[in-house]
């Protein structure tokens, strides 16, 4: 995914408009959510030549998938990021002034892919989730908490499980009959 500049260079002002669908690349995601690879990544750039280079502005968008961190449900929607970015020329690059300068390429194209995958992905929620009030499941069976809100476990502190046990073996003083022994 490179972008060719060669009527850009050297003419500080020049600009181009690049609008443009192409193939969402692999390893665009996070854990549990992601941009589809092979989905439709649509650019809408803007290329300046500058002094110092090629600046370029604008946006990608894209459809994020994956599941929710809470119930495990399927999820879907729409992810638009900006972008801002200078290009150096080879050789004009800053002595250590700015750690993410990017290169034009020798052959006078920039390569997007580097930075579409770093600005995109860090946008990417760490926990995602269906809807801000999701449930989620029991952490003890499983259960999905949307369909009984009500559900829980007796929980027993485990200091008395013993003495539960205990009860339990006990025989009832009453015999099957309800007479008492």
């Amino acid at each position: 995914m490179s972008v060719d500049v060669r009527e850009l260079g050297g003419k500080p002002g020049t600009q181009e408009h690049l609008d443009r669908t192409v193939a969402t690349p692999a390893d665009f995601s996070a854990v549990l959510v992601g941009f589809r690879e092979g989905g439709e990544l649509h650019l809408d750039l803007r290329l300046e030549s500058v002094h110092e280079g090629v600046l370029l502005t604008g946006t990608a968008s894209a459809e994020v998938t994956g599941q929710c961190s809470r119930c495990l449900d399927a999820i879907a929607y729409s992810a638009t990021v900006d972008l801002m970015q200078l290009f150096t020329h080879p050789g004009r690059e800053a002595d250590g002034e700015a750690e993410d300068e990017r290169l034009i390429g020798e052959d006078l194209t920039i390569d997007l892919e580097p930075l579409l995958r770093d600005l995109m992905v860090s946008t990417l929620p760490f926990q995602p989730v269906c809807r801000e009030d999701c449930p989620g499941l029991c952490s003890q069976c499983g259960f999905r908490m949307e369909d009984d809100p009500e559900h829980a476990h007796e929980q027993i502190d485990p200091r008395w499980a013993a003495l539960a046990d205990l009860a339990d073996g006990l025989q009832d003083p009453e015999d099957s009959s309800g007479e008492r022994s």
